[in-house]
């Protein structure tokens, strides 16, 4: 879900900066148990937001976004 949503982001994430968002999502799904696309959706594009206006740090992202 996390490439789809970069590839509309304007800019461009690092390898390393994508595989952190898909871990922070990846956590966020499993733990609040997150089944809609639309839901999904919405939460992957509030980690790449969230990343791109600097909040770089994995569990600072996490506890934002849960």
């Amino acid at each position: 879900m996390i490439p789809s949503q970069i590839a509309q982001a304007q800019n461009v994430l690092n390898d390393a900066e994508v595989a952190l968002c898909q871990r922070v999502f990846d956590h966020v799904v499993s733990v609040k148990q997150i089944i809609t696309d639309a839901q999904r959706e919405d939460l992957a594009s509030r980690i790449i937001q969230s990343f791109q206006h600097g909040v770089k740090d994995e569990d600072a992202l996490t506890r934002l976004v849960i």
